[in-house]
């Protein structure tokens, strides 16, 4: 018999022949005016700002609204107060730790409610380089089993950092906290990521108004697609003070 017990964002396993450390997942429901309007698995800490990021990507806030435990105080909810900008339609939202959201629309979805970034600002190329060496991971480096998304300011300073299971709930849990300290858009800010760059984490980034964002591993085709569309700064394979500079390449100089 294996034991699992979960010490908040991390768990202790122990069992016949083992003895590890291991990332928390667990489910959370998003309600909107006590209406369930999506479910994502994440790890437990900093619910709220993960509510708020996610929606604020699906374009249904542009700003910060109240967010909290429900009235009954039960577990892994949290409740976000309306109304929202628009309906969210008839698409039910459903959210895994390892894609997403599933089932996003095409970039004629994006357009709608993310604005072609401004030109600048201009960063010196061997400073995105070094981002990822920024990040702050103490629960990866306990279980190796989390990604991150790191804000960080013009000067390559790292303002917040957020671990979670899901790459996409790291980006919601820092666009949500940035949200609420009134820094969105975020026009002269970079992010960074951990791991690969997808559609998403580009879409996420774009309704926020970032200008540049990096990821230590590789993008695809369609977050190429979109960040070219967007006028989005996007470097990849960020290691050992290299990076690719995929899109937008007027802001990275040498």
């Amino acid at each position: 018999m294996t034991e699992v017990r979960v010490r908040g964002a991390y768990a202790t396993v122990r069992g016949p022949g083992i003895a590890d450390e291991v990332a928390v997942e667990e489910p959370l429901e998003i309600r909107v005016d006590g209406e369930a309007l999506a479910v994502t698995m994440r790890t437990p800490g900093e619910d709220e700002e993960l509510a708020l990021g996610f929606l604020h990507g699906e374009g249904l806030i542009d700003g910060p609204r109240e967010a909290g435990p429900p009235a009954d105080l039960a577990g892994n909810i949290v409740e976000v107060a309306g109304p929202l900008l628009r309906a969210p339609g008839s698409r039910s939202f459903y959210t895994t730790s390892s894609c997403g959201v599933c089932g996003k629309g095409a970039l004629e979805e994006v357009a709608v409610h993310a604005e072609r970034l401004p030109e600048g600002p201009v960063f010196e190329r061997a400073l995105l380089a070094a981002l990822p060496d920024r990040l702050r991971q103490p629960t990866f480096a306990r279980t190796g089993g989390l990604h991150a998304t790191g804000l960080f300011a013009p000067d390559g300073g790292p303002l917040l950092v957020r671990e979670d299971v899901g790459r996409h709930n790291a980006m919601d849990k820092v666009i949500g906290r940035a949200l609420r300290d009134g820094l969105v858009p975020l026009h002269d800010h970079v992010l960074c990521v951990s791991g690969r760059l997808s559609f998403e984490l580009v879409q996420k980034a774009a309704v926020a108004g970032v200008p540049v964002l990096v990821g230590v591993g590789a993008p695809s085709s369609l977050a190429v697609r979109l960040a070219d569309d967007r006028n989005m700064t996007l470097c990849g394979f960020a290691r050992g003070g290299r990076v690719n500079v995929y899109t937008a390449t007027e802001r990275v100089r040498a």
